[in-house]
């Protein structure tokens, strides 16, 4: 697997390979600009960014506005996982939190399993629970 075009490395142990973003995935941007500026204008200015999405979704939580939070969250989860479909992702296995850019994405589906719950989707909650825990184990609390 090592020569591989995509980003696909490592396994896990049904031999599902890790899946990780490309080292200079617009989130390492993101995450700078956003100690300086408010998540609002970086969404604008990047809206591929799950990282955005994730921390508009965070903010959102913690003023009580659970349906806008759903919104913010869904759409950075749905953009990460373009991104990590161009990353070689076929739809299961690791996504290390480990690796820095894969950060936003996981941010972001943690985020829509608290906004889901909140809202009362039991089902959708349990469902981001389970991806969640395939994605990178370390993220349970």
């Amino acid at each position: 697997m090592a020569d591989r075009t995509d980003n696909l490395t490592g396994t896990n142990l049904l031999g599902i390979p890790e899946t990780r973003l490309p080292d200079d995935f617009v989130d390492v941007e993101v995450a700078a600009e956003l100690e300086d500026a408010e998540p609002r204008d970086v969404a604008a200015r990047h809206p591929e960014s799950p990282l955005a999405w994730a921390t508009l979704a965070e903010e959102a939580l913690a003023d009580g506005e659970d349906v806008q939070a759903y919104a913010y969250a869904r759409t950075g989860y749905h953009r990460g996982l373009d991104a990590l479909r161009r990353a070689g992702w076929r739809g299961q296995g690791p996504i290390p939190a480990s690796h820095a850019p894969n950060r936003g994405f996981l941010r972001a589906l943690v985020m829509l399993g608290e906004a889901s719950s909140r809202i009362g989707d039991t089902v959708e909650a349990d469902r981001i629970a389970d991806f969640v825990r395939e994605a990178d184990r370390t993220l349970l609390r």
